[in-house]
């Protein structure tokens, strides 16, 4: 099924990746968003004067200096921290006006308070893109995936991974770990992915395995997710064209939460209301923009192509990757392969062939498979048949020998051209999350 999805195709390139995006032109944001950045960041220049550079001043006040990060998903990721950076200092000053209310304070709280909706708002929309979007492109790759044990033991390890990468950021959130920490945890996780994923289509690890020996998953596959998040590779064209409107409200935002951060360090000598209304036209546009570039880059991604026609690439020669081995089986004789499985639920998996010359056209060979235990007795795992072909698989319960054996003894003239490959995965069973790693 695999292999016919992705017959004649080749994975997107840059070249016509671009020409995909020229129906998407990139949005026009609001000639607000530089006036008001730059405005938020004049404002706190000011306050600088005023206040002691603090460290964690001091950090925030290198990162308005910094160009944002050039990939689209780090900026979602800085985006996000930000606003939840910008939500806990509207939470402190509610709390520190609490201290010493007056009508003035009253009133000025009430105006902090309604920006937390739009920001909440829109924390939520990037939340649900990012977990969307995830899915949508790893539920791509296993529609082209074999769909047996391969996509199985796939989909198990995804899980148990996910679920780790919670235990890991729900555990750094209880032994105090601030938001900055948080989602560099999140950033490294997200590279992680990214590792798993370029690992999938260069064949590593267990996904060596159950990718590179066994038939099934198309090259075409391989190649797309070993190299789509290159630096030079086909996303580089969707940065290049969509980061620009995305880097305008990174450091939109970073301008909001820089704003707020100083004037929450000198409540008692910054008179707020004055410069409330700045922050809270700033917080309107970042927060209405930033979900219109949601909805946006949304249509882009779930349209996007993941494979082309090898034609319309202008690449015609298909790539093969061949690991089976031939031999001949005479007749009369058998061929024995002896797998050494050392974890129980690991798979004994096979495909074989008989190549079909003019003197054996239509014979068949037979096929079987044994556990063979410590002390050599024998135990039929598959039952003997005759096949011309076969492809298969089936979970150990037990570790040791299993021995595929293809039978021709029953042939009295004809020797057999035999092609196959086989292997023992291993369970896909990534270590449980140590809780107290913080």
């Amino acid at each position: 099924m695999a292999s016919s999805m992705t017959e004649g195709l080749v994975p997107i390139t840059r070249a016509s990746l671009a020409r995909y995006y020229e129906k998407y032109p990139a949005p026009s944001l609001s000639e607000d968003i530089i006036r008001l950045t730059a405005e938020l960041g004049s404002l706190s220049d000011n306050l600088l004067e005023e206040l002691p550079l603090t460290p964690g001043v001091q950090f925030v006040a290198e990162e308005t200096h910094r160009n944002p990060p050039h990939k689209v998903d780090e900026n979602l990721w800085k985006n996000r921290e930000h606003i939840e950076e910008i939500l806990y200092l509207l939470d402190k000053f509610h709390l520190q006006r609490l201290k010493n209310a007056t009508d003035k304070d009253a009133d000025i709280d009430k105006r902090l308070k309604e920006l937390q909706l739009p920001l909440q708002e829109a924390l939520k929309a990037l939340e649900t893109f990012q977990s969307k979007n995830s899915d949508f492109v790893f539920n791509t790759v296993m529609t082209y995936m074999p769909q047996d044990f391969r996509g199985a033991l796939i989909r198990q390890q995804r899980e148990r991974s996910e679920r780790n990468k919670q235990a890991l950021v729900d555990a750094l959130a209880n032994s105090g770990g601030s938001i900055h920490d948080r989602y560099a945890l999140l950033w490294n996780q997200q590279m992680e992915r990214r590792r798993q994923l370029a690992q999938l289509g260069s064949a590593q690890g267990v996904y060596k395995t159950v990718v590179k020996y066994l038939v099934g998953v198309p090259q075409v596959l391989l190649d797309f997710i070993k190299q789509i998040n290159d630096d030079q590779g086909p996303m580089e064209e969707q940065r290049q064209r969509y980061g620009p409107s995305l880097y305008s409200l990174t450091k939109m935002v970073l301008s909001i939460r820089f704003f707020l951060l100083l004037s929450s360090g000198g409540l008692e000598k910054i008179e707020l209301q004055d410069q409330l209304s700045v922050v809270e036209k700033a917080v309107a546009v970042y927060t209405s923009e930033l979900k219109k570039f949601i909805k946006f880059i949304r249509v882009v991604f779930e349209n996007s192509p993941f494979f082309i026609s090898a034609e319309d690439a202008g690449a015609a020669e298909s790539r093969h990757s061949d690991d089976y081995k031939e031999t001949v089986v005479p007749a009369g004789k058998t061929h024995e392969v002896t797998m050494t499985v050392e974890s129980v639920n690991s798979y004994i998996a096979w495909d074989f062939s008989l190549t079909q010359g003019t003197l054996n056209r239509g014979q068949d060979i037979g096929f079987h498979v044994e556990y063979v235990n410590p002390s050599g007795g024998v135990t039929l795992i598959l039952p003997y048949r005759r096949y011309e072909s076969d492809q298969g698989n089936f979970s150990t319960i037990l570790t040791g020998s299993y021995k595929l054996v293809w039978d021709n003894s029953y042939s009295t003239f004809l020797k057999k051209y035999l092609r196959y490959k086989v292997d023992a995965v291993p369970p896909v069973d990534p270590p449980e999350p140590v809780a107290d790693s913080f």
